[in-house]
């Protein structure tokens, strides 16, 4: 208990972020949409989200096309973190969880979650837990991300008995932001974010891989200012910008990594997979860096059939599997 009010205290002192709780205005072209169809999980207890008060808002989702056959979804005002699970009819055993970026100010739906569905569930037998986690905004902890992830892959962990799922392989896979919430969880899987709540608090968050498909990481020079911005504030200063660029945090014991990024990303340039994979090389973490001439920023799961870009799933898939061997 004690450890507990200590823990909260130095949240509330040194990470309280410089953001806006209040419901951001829906733009031109933008409407209210739907939340995926299936079942959802809780991360916490009800009313034990950490460092959370008061009522927790509905999620907001929001829809940004106009087109039902190619929907564009975000969601916002997360303050009770869940997850979505796609389960697949013939399921290989393996459970991923998923992070979907947003810039730390959404959490996109569709490119980085409903459209995984069709390679990754229903052709390879993956059993998704794709995590809708707490955003920055004023009060909440800087670190509320990562104890998000960390309870997540937990939660995974304490599922995959009843689900027939091996709970030694759990890996985690983000784009963009939700990269920078994986390489957190990568390298902090075991840091003290938030007091124990019960025994799936007793677990390992550590994955035993992860993916980082054109994620944000360092926030210094290269870093995707929105990201930063969000997260930090708009004039970080150097040790906090260190202490949350993930190519500095790297540790000779976290999982083996996959780093896969578009040399022509203008949003989040391609330094940020290069210096990860030197750090992880100076660390000797197994680990593997594709990098395609073309295919820009968020391409997710649309990717044009004909190109290069077109294989990354099945180069992330065969990586994945590589946990087989390992025990």
């Amino acid at each position: 208990m004690r450890f507990s009010r200590v823990l909260l205290l130095l949240s509330g002192l040194l990470l309280t972020i410089p953001a806006s709780a209040a419901a951001v205005p829906l733009r031109a072209g933008e409407h209210l949409g739907q939340e995926l169809a299936g079942e959802q999980l809780p991360l916490w207890p009800a009313g034990q989200v950490p460092g959370e008060t008061g009522t927790a808002r509905p999620a907001r989702v929001v829809e940004r096309s106009d087109d039902p056959a190619h929907p564009d979804r975000f969601i916002d005002q997360v303050d009770a973190p869940y997850l979505l699970v796609h389960t697949p009819a013939r399921a290989n055993g393996r459970a991923l969880l998923v992070i979907p970026g947003g810039g730390y100010q959404r959490v996109v739906i569709d490119k980085e979650d409903s459209a995984l569905v069709q390679e990754w569930v229903d052709h390879a037998g993956y059993t998704l837990f794709v995590l809708r986690y707490r955003l920055p905004q004023a009060g909440r902890d800087r670190q509320a991300a990562l104890a998000d992830a960390q309870r997540a892959l937990r939660v995974v962990r304490d599922q995959a008995a009843r689900r027939r799922l091996d709970a030694d392989s759990v890996s985690v896979m983000g784009f963009s932001a939700g990269g920078h919430v994986a390489a957190r969880l990568a390298t902090g899987f075991d840091a003290p974010v938030y007091p124990p709540r019960d025994a799936i608090d007793r677990l390992s968050a550590r994955p035993a891989r992860a993916v980082l498909v054109y994620p944000v990481i360092d926030m210094g020079a290269h870093a995707h200012s929105g990201s930063r911005g969000r997260l930090l504030g708009e004039q970080p200063d150097a040790a906090l910008a260190a202490q949350y660029s993930m190519q500095q945090h790297v540790r000779a014991d976290m999982p083996p990594t996959l780093l896969i990024h578009a040399n022509d990303d203008r949003v989040v340039n391609v330094h940020n997979s290069e210096v990860m994979a030197q750090a992880l090389a100076k660390a000797g973490v197994e680990h593997e860096l594709h990098l395609f001439a073309h295919g820009g920023h968020g391409f997710g799961m649309r990717m044009p059939p004909d190109s290069t870009l077109a294989v990354w799933p099945l180069l992330a898939q065969r990586w994945l599997q590589a946990t087989e061997a390992a025990h």
